[in-house]
């Protein structure tokens, strides 16, 4: 075993030393056990074939050898439960670890990373990832996690798409002290990467209403069915003592429950089995219309359904979303959630399983470009997915539920809970905490002794505030930059970026450092062409075609296809309810200005009333837009210059418009900044 890995690791075939069928996912096949195979006793009673084994997806007529499947498959079987060779790299000296610790560490919430922007020997780091269902922080664990990043990490915390916490810059000697400390500190990171379920999303908002509170405690108990159960990751990280609270009694009911096939029997992984899914899954639970998860983007989204009482009756279920692509092969694609169905209250983690089994047994593990959840729906089709998965889940699906619109929610600003208290809403642009406003945070988090919650969004939401301390927090935060909605671009509010260079290993381009300056020039031409503060569009950045910032959902999503260049998308809506379509390739960073400027003038002159720039571009049709960009010759003489009349005279205009452009800036842009950032510093504390 150590041989075939510590191969795989150097780079030779692993086929040349050692035949393993190819594996696309977990399937019944006939009767005689195979080495290695997993005997249900029961299962004949159940009408099902005796054993389930890892065995291939079917051949095409006319073949006779069986594909193969990934690398990253033998790792996760020879893992041994997700310890080897994780357990034996780490004792080593060397700053890093081999190729197939790399792929099982990730299980454990930990990315080892290189920083690209030094040249010569590789600088090893690694990053680590949070577990917060929810987004649900405690005091203790953020406190914690403000320290690490002090002393073990690059002195940033950075909040993600997937309401959790990442620290950069972790060396490998550090790892387990680290890791020890998130754990006793009432955190976790297991499960945060890998191929398996992911953080589950639900709206941050502390309100106590029954649906949200409904759909928080789903998504915790979600969660907690999904979590791995073979105890490797207390076994690497705090030596083997499990320090967790007890899980609810329907949580264990469910996975243990084997009465439909969707377990391995005596396995310590009994729902994930030997190879865990072919890539990773995402799942979010909302209530109707509070769209702040994304929800049409994952593997599974759940939508809490109530009575005219708004007592909780049951839920909607989608499934097939997922945004990673791959450029410049077309089968790759992005792709929105589809109705699967409705379950009464009481089933939805049987649901939820019945899902995850059947993508775990059918899923593609031969190609990981086609491995998630959405190619099996895309292939199969949504009839026979549901009919699948019926045959775990034990019943028929009841039909879909009408909903209403969506709506997209940031909940920044101050806010009721219901029970006489506060919560404020934070915009933090990029989801980087760090420098002063880092400070006034711990600073506001440690002296009220408050629990935060993180949203889908990159911001960060401070729960369970009394009436009395809000005008001296407001004071605190806004002294840090940290100031009311109000007062932020309304460009920044929407904006999200992945953090890309320098050091994720996948990014083409800049994304989290490059979005500062390309929303400056967006508000410039918006200014350029007459379009008003108080106007916006979702703009989405990331360094390469994997969308973790979600682009493919933007009005505007910028993809890195280039060094220095981005792919545009154009299309998505303000509620995330539409897919955004390639737009134009290749376009250089220093460039976008020529296809943002006739856009947006051309949004300002064509659009109906109160139609977002999204609707637009996919009303007008992008053969349409495509010509106006190419036929640009800029604004029509008149109808759009820079708005002097906050100016007593051209002389202190002059003055100004020399020291904007000192920051990529025009005069009443930078005097506007000056201007909000006054009446900010005025209204510290006041009364909403």
């Amino acid at each position: 075993m150590a041989a075939m890995i510590g191969a795989a690791s150097a780079g030779i075939s692993i086929d040349s030393m050692l035949h393993i069928p190819a594996f696309h996912g977990l399937r019944t096949v006939s009767p005689s056990p195979l080495p290695g195979a997993f005997v249900a006793p029961h299962a004949a009673m159940q009408g099902r074939p005796s054993v389930i084994t890892a065995v291939a997806m079917p051949l095409k007529p006319g073949t006779t050898t069986e594909p193969k499947r990934s690398k990253v498959e033998i790792f996760k079987e020879q893992s041994d439960f997700l310890r080897y060779p994780l357990n034996e790299e780490l004792k080593t000296d060397a700053p890093n670890i081999n190729e197939p610790a790399t792929q099982i560490i990730k299980f454990h919430g930990s990315y080892q990373q290189t920083n690209r922007d030094e040249r010569g020997s590789k600088s090893y780091q690694f990053m680590l990832r949070t577990k917060n269902p929810c987004g649900k922080v405690p005091n203790r664990l953020y406190l914690a996690m403000d320290e690490l990043a002090d002393e073990f990490g690059t002195g940033t915390l950075r909040l993600t798409t997937r309401q959790t916490f990442q620290l950069h810059g972790i060396l490998k000697q550090n790892l387990k002290t680290v890791m020890s400390t998130i754990i006793k500190n009432m955190g976790s990171t297991l499960g945060a990467c890998g191929d398996l379920n992911r953080n589950v999303l639900a709206p941050a908002a502390p309100f106590l209403r029954k649906d949200y509170l409904f759909a928080q405690d789903t998504a915790d108990n979600i969660a907690a069915l999904l979590t791995p159960q073979s105890g490797a990751y207390y076994d690497l990280w705090v030596d083997g003592e499990k320090i967790m609270s007890a899980e609810p009694p329907e949580v264990v009911r469910v996975r243990n429950d084997n009465s439909h096939g969707t377990n391995f029997p005596d396995s310590p992984e009994p729902i994930y089995g030997t190879q865990f899914l072919p890539r990773k899954f995402k799942i979010a639970v909302t209530v109707p219309t509070d769209n702040s998860v994304d929800i049409l983007t994952n593997d599974i989204g759940v939508v809490v359904v109530t009575d005219d009482n708004g007592e909780p009756q049951g839920f909607n279920i989608y499934v097939g979303g997922g945004m990673g692509r791959t450029h410049r092969v077309e089968a790759t694609f992005p792709r929105l959630a589809e109705p699967l169905g409705y379950v009464p209250k009481d089933d939805i983690l049987y649901a939820v399983k019945a899902i995850v089994a059947t993508q775990r047994d059918n899923g593609r593990r031969d190609d990981r470009k086609y491995s998630r959840m959405k190619y099996l729906i895309s292939e199969w089709g949504i009839e026979k997915f549901r009919s699948v998965v019926e045959s775990y889940y034990g019943k028929k699906f009841e039909p879909f539920r009408g909903l209403p619109e969506w709506e997209f929610k940031s909940y920044l600003g101050w806010h009721e809970q219901g029970d006489g208290a506060l919560f404020c809403g934070l915009h933090v642009d990029n989801g980087r905490i760090k420098g002063t406003m880092k400070k006034a945070l711990r600073e506001v988090i440690e002296k009220y002794n408050l629990s935060v919650r993180l949203t889908p969004n990159q911001n960060i939401i401070l729960c369970d505030i009394r009436r009395a301390w809000k005008r001296p927090i407001t004071t605190t935060l806004a002294q840090a930059g940290l100031l009311q909605p109000r007062y932020v671009d309304p460009l920044n509010i929407t904006a999200m970026a992945c953090p890309a260079l320098p050091l994720c290993p996948l990014a083409i381009t800049e994304a989290e450092r490059g979005i500062p300056d390309i929303l400056k020039r967006i508000r410039a031409v918006f200014d350029k062409v007459g379009l008003k503060y108080g106007e916006s569009l979702v703009v989405r950045i990331t360094g390469c075609p994997n969308g973790c910032a979600r682009p493919y959902m933007a009005e505007l999503g910028l993809v890195g296809d280039g060094p220095n260049s981005y792919q545009i998308w154009l299309g998505g809506t303000p509620n995330q309810t539409t897919l955004a379509k390639c737009f134009m390739n290749k376009v250089k960073v220093q460039d976008l200005e020529k296809v943002f400027e006739p856009l947006f003038y051309t949004w300002k002159q064509k659009r109906e009333r109160g139609e977002s720039f999204g609707a637009f571009t996919d009303r007008t049709g992008f053969d349409k837009l495509q010509e106006i960009v190419e036929n640009w010759k800029g604004p029509e003489p008149g109808r759009a210059q820079y708005n002097l009349k906050l100016f007593t005279d051209r002389e202190t205009y002059e003055a100004m418009d020399s020291l904007a452009k000192l920051q990529n800036k025009n005069a009443h842009q930078l005097a506007m900044e000056v201007i909000r950032n006054y009446v900010a510093s005025q209204h510290n504390g006041k009364s909403e």
